[in-house]
């Protein structure tokens, strides 16, 4: 398959799930939102399951893409000024953010009823706190590994928090961001204790 059309697939995947969820994900929809037969969608994704698989790794690399600091005018950063921008670049509101961030949820939310979900789920989470464990640990070198793990972890999974109430309209964008900004000092800050 070219790569334009897996592409293609994997945006329409996005699409269908930010709008439907990932319960109201049929691949005659997906075929017909990427403009490809469901014959090639299940030929090189295999099934529903690898279609989501897939689509995670697609919203992660996504995901990477928008918080790094992509034209280089404001960098290079120091580590305290690239995690902040890592995990306030969550917050936009572009649309590819938006739906970045409503399929995660879903993803998320249906890892809970969908078991084959949760392993590819568990290590994009990992892969993820892992991220900002280093980058915490760059800022707090003495800090102890474990120590850095929890304060990732607090902070992806409020993250994760925010973005719900933030996509749902019960907080603001910039509230969501004042509050990101408020827990990484507040992490940095119990590090250096």
């Amino acid at each position: 398959m070219s790569t334009d059309r897996r592409r293609a697939i994997l945006e329409g995947a996005a699409r269908v799930i930010a709008r439907r969820g990932v319960r109201g994900l049929r691949m005659e929809e997906l075929a017909a939102e990427a403009g490809v037969s469901i014959a090639l969608i299940y030929y090189h994704f295999k099934d529903r399951a690898g279609t989501l698989r897939h689509t995670l790794e697609f919203i992660s690399d996504r995901a990477e893409r928008y918080t790094s600091d992509v034209d280089g005018a404001a960098g290079p950063y120091g580590a305290h000024e690239e995690l902040e921008q890592s995990l306030l670049l969550e917050f936009q509101d572009l649309p590819e953010v938006r739906e970045n961030s409503t399929v995660w949820g879903e993803l998320r939310a249906s890892a809970i009823f969908e078991p084959e979900l949760r392993g590819d789920l568990a290590r994009a989470s990992l892969a993820w706190i892992h991220d900002v464990a280093d980058l915490l640990g760059q800022i707090r070198p003495t800090a102890p590994a474990p120590d850095l793990t929890a304060s990732a972890e607090r902070l992806t999974a409020l993250l994760e928090g925010l973005s719900t109430r933030w996509l749902s309209g019960a907080l603001s964008l910039t509230h969501a961001r004042e509050l990101t900004s408020e827990a990484i000092s507040v992490e940095i800050e119990r590090l250096g204790r």
